[in-house]
């Protein structure tokens, strides 16, 4: 377990007729978002909500009054705090905002914006560096997924130590390179579902008007996904972003499709919640294992979210899913699966155990992270009672 240190209470304050936040803006994966010490948010959770809706700049479809992209991947928050938990080292709160919708949805996980959580818990000064690698363990609040992240921590000519954000490693969809966050899931099999398999099925019949039936695999291996195959909604799979997007009849489709799996996975009506996730699946294009375009859950991701492709590339291992018949061969216990997505592709390694039916022992990959900006982030007043603030 490591040392954490606590500085000494929150250091919000006023300034002027707004509220300064202490905020670290960081890149984790593919996606980007500030983030924020739990101490230094309002307790209350309406409260800390409108000061994130604040700081993202939502709703509205530029959010140019805020930190926010206008893209789902860059409408994110991350809230950490110490664990007083046995064998947790860090508590992450994963916060998802929309662009144009004033909700926060704190349900779901991220694994992109998990890879940021340990190197802002360093900088923040809620951990500290031990040796050349510090290792943590981290718990996300939203569904109790646990895993251990392993970031770079070299010292300077002083001897003081650094989170290392320069190396060699290289995520599609992120420009250049950066020094690798090792990432070990210890437990996501049905994450937000019951089960792996919610549906207690590798495959299920679906019935969509206009088009009869559809074959779909529900899975839960860190994401809830519904995964399809392209060629079942009259497409390839190797279609581009833009043109998935353009496309109205296969998002209604898609979105006919969620809301009846969210039912057979026993997440009720999902119409107002990000998950389950869409995929369309096909042959793999480049080499990989399989092809994926996945939907979040309305418009197509530029590559693919962490737990999506853990979830995904598990679905590859499972002898009569959707994907398994798709991807190149899957074999053996321990396997490398690589899901390609429009950016290029994403290789996880899986432990697979079949002497108790279809699980997952270890998911493991690498990701990269970045700081971008600290300091303070500004919110009106009036977006949280003065007093919880600044308490």
């Amino acid at each position: 377990m490591h040392h954490t240190s606590h500085p000494e209470g929150p250091r919000t304050r006023l300034h002027g007729s707004q509220v300064a936040v202490p905020c670290w803006l960081l890149r984790g994966g593919t996606s980007r978002g500030p983030f924020f010490r739990a101490a230094d948010l309002p307790a209350d959770p309406a409260a800390r909500d409108a000061v994130l809706l604040a700081a993202l700049g939502s709703p509205d479809p530029r959010q140019i009054d805020g930190l926010g992209g206008a893209t789902p991947l860059t409408s994110k928050a991350g809230i950490v705090g110490p664990s007083s938990r046995p064998g947790i080292d860090l508590e992450f709160r994963f916060a998802q905002l929309q662009p144009d919708s004033d909700r926060v949805d704190t349900t779901a996980n991220c694994g992109n914006m998990l890879a940021a959580v340990v190197p802002f818990a360093l900088e923040a000064g809620l951990l500290a560096p031990e040796g050349d690698l510090t290792t943590a363990r981290v718990l996300t609040l939203n569904t109790g997924l646990r895993a251990e992240i392993r970031v770079h921590t070299p010292a300077d000519a002083a001897g003081r130590r650094h989170v290392a954000y320069e190396g060699p490693a290289r995520v599609d969809g992120v420009p250049g390179t950066a020094s690798p966050v090792e990432i070990a899931f210890l437990d996501t099999a049905g994450s937000v579902c019951a089960g792996l398999l919610p549906t207690g099925r590798v495959r299920d019949r679906v019935r969509l008007s206009g088009l009869g039936t559809v074959e779909v695999t529900c899975i839960d291996n860190g994401m809830p996904l519904v995964l399809v195959a392209a060629s079942a909604l009259g497409r390839t799979g190797r279609e581009t972003v833009a043109e998935l997007d353009a496309d109205r009849e296969l998002t209604d489709r898609l979105e006919e499709l969620r809301l009846a799996c969210g039912e057979l996975m026993g997440l009720g009506d999902v119409t107002a919640r990000n998950y389950p996730k869409m995929t369309l699946v096909s042959p793999p294009a480049s080499g990989g294992t399989l092809s994926t375009r996945s939907f979040i859950p309305h418009v197509c991701h530029t590559s693919i979210g962490v737990l999506a492709a853990v979830t995904a590339a598990t679905a590859c291992a499972l002898e009569g899913s959707v994907a398994h018949e798709l991807a190149a061969g899957v074999t053996g216990t321990d396997v490398a699966v690589s899901v390609e997505h429009p950016s290029g592709e994403f290789t996880v390694t899986l432990g697979l155990d079949s002497a108790r039916g279809p699980g997952v022992t270890r998911a493991a990959l690498v990701r990269t992270a970045r700081l971008i900006m600290a300091g303070d982030v500004l919110v009106p007043r009036h977006t949280a009672n003065r007093e919880e603030a600044l308490r």
